[in-house]
C-alpha cells in the first residue's frame, strides 16, 4: 500500500508523534514528528538497539554523552547520524518555527 511520509501530521502537536512505518525481527522503521519538543529535563535515552536517524524536515540539536563529556550535535535537513546501542542521548531542542520530521531505523 502506497503511503506518504508527510501525510497524517496534525497541525497542533502537544507531544511528539511516533508512527511505526515497518518492522520485522530485529528492525523497526519509525517516523517521528517534533514541533518544538525536547526531552524532559534530566531524561536520557539508553536504548537496547542501534538507532540511525535522518532529518527530513526542520532542525534539531541532540546531546550525546561521551567519555569526554556531553557533545552537542546540530542536525539540519538531510543530516543523518548513527547512535550505537546504549549511547546515552537526549533531544536538546527541535525547530520552533516548523515541524521537525525524523526517520529512525532501530536495529540490532
Amino acid at each position: 500500500m502506497k503511503r506518504n511520509l508527510f501525510d497524517e501530521i496534525p497541525e497542533e502537536l502537544s507531544e511528539e508523534l511516533f508512527a511505526v512505518l515497518a518492522e520485522s525481527e530485529g528492525v523497526k522503521i519509525e517516523r517521528i514528528v517534533s514541533d518544538g519538543h525536547a526531552s524532559t529535563e534530566g531524561f536520557w535515552y539508553d536504548q537496547e538497539q542501534n538507532e540511525w536517524i535522518l532529518l527530513i524536515a526542520g532542525s534539531a540539536t541532540l546531546s550525546i554523552e561521551k567519555e569526554t563529556g556531553i557533545e552537542q550535535v546540530e542536525l539540519t535537513l538531510g543530516d543523518h547520524l548513527l547512535i550505537p546501542a546504549h549511547q546515552r542521548h537526549r533531544v536538546k531542542s527541535t525547530s520552533q518555527t516548523e515541524k521537525t520530521i525524523w526517520l529512525a531505523v532501530f536495529f540490532s
